[in-house]
């Protein structure tokens, strides 16, 4: 099979090393500078150490890339989502969505991206779990979920791609993975503050099952089903996220704890966190909605109010208690 993947970030590039063992694949990048880095085989900025297998092809021009391809896995930021969208629309290749957050200033998810982007007809699906793109260009295991409206594409797909390192299950319940894969990145910049500020491992627990309480809140208020969340894409990519020193987000956190102002904070990750621009979505979101999303409120207020990460856990400490429940 003939796959190109979009994107030569992190996660993109660990996919077409991952896949390159087994598929003819061609790796777009639409920056020069790094595309040409890239011809070396290397990818010093996003995962360095890693030597890119010989059989990837390397392409600047994205119809090179989708030129005789039968699946394009897109693994671009968000913010770059719908241009790349626009761009495939007229060669009708299937989409597979790596990509998780809600589009900035759109409060849109990339299945929904692509709902308006892609040739109508154009099958795609959302893929998502708990995933370090450092581990899977390793060759350790993960398992991911595939989820598509398409019931009979996103399990062909699913067994497809599957392999005894990258595991894959379908599921037809598109809006919970998306929203799952977006927010958990909310999550994980508050479990990094909370870690920063020393606050112990009752005090992460109690953080991340409630973070996904959030989840589940509002994402059945958009449509998701509540077992997704209990999933690999909602659960396990939370708890992942929220724990694991590899998470970009968790990083944010730990150095807002550390009382470092965002400006400094994103220059010194050099990759995209896709929590920060997501809290002010689905902070604004969960007002229109009337969802109450307390743990994203306070990173809301946190990143973007000028609120600083004791006060706002503060005034998270001193809400009145209430029953448990989603």
């Amino acid at each position: 099979m003939r796959l190109a993947v979009l994107g030569a970030g992190a996660w993109g590039t660990a996919l077409a090393i991952t896949f390159s063992s087994r598929y003819d694949v061609g790796l777009w990048e639409h920056d020069i500078a790094h595309f040409t880095h890239l011809r070396t085989h290397r990818s010093s900025r996003f995962l360095p150490g890693f030597s890119l297998p010989e059989t990837i092809q390397f392409h600047s021009a994205i119809t090179d890339a989708l030129a005789r391809a039968e699946l394009a896995l897109i693994a671009v930021p968000m913010q770059g989502l719908r241009q790349t969208m626009r761009a495939m629309t007229s060669s009708r290749v299937p989409g597979i969505l790596a990509c998780k957050g809600f589009e900035p200033g759109g409060q849109c998810l990339p299945n929904q991206v692509a709902a308006e982007e892609l040739a109508k007809g154009t099958r795609y699906a959302i893929l998502s779990g708990p995933s370090f793109a450092q581990e899977v260009a390793q060759g350790l295991p993960a398992a991911l979920t595939l989820a598509s409206s398409d019931k009979t594409f996103a399990q062909s797909t699913a067994k497809e791609l599957h392999s005894q390192k990258l595991r894959i299950y379908s599921s037809n319940d598109v809006i919970g993975v998306a929203v799952g894969g977006a927010v958990k990145n909310v999550m994980a910049i508050a479990a990094g503050i909370a870690d920063g500020m020393g606050l112990g491992h009752n005090a992460r627990a109690a953080l991340i099952t409630r973070g996904l309480a959030e989840i589940t809140r509002l994402g059945m208020k958009m449509g998701g089903r509540p077992e997704t969340f209990m999933g690999l894409a909602g659960a396990g990519d939370l708890i992942l996220t929220c724990t694991g020193d590899l998470s970009r987000n968790r990083q944010v956190g730990l150095m807002l704890a550390a009382g470092q102002p965002l400006s400094q904070i994103l220059g010194k990750l050099g990759h995209v966190a896709e929590g920060v621009t997501t809290a002010r979505e689905v902070q604004q979101l969960a007002s229109e909605l009337k969802v109450d999303l307390p743990i994203t409120r306070a990173v809301h207020r946190v990143l973007y109010e000028d609120v600083p990460a004791k006060v706002a856990l503060q005034e998270l400490l001193d809400r009145d208690p209430k029953a448990e429940s989603y």
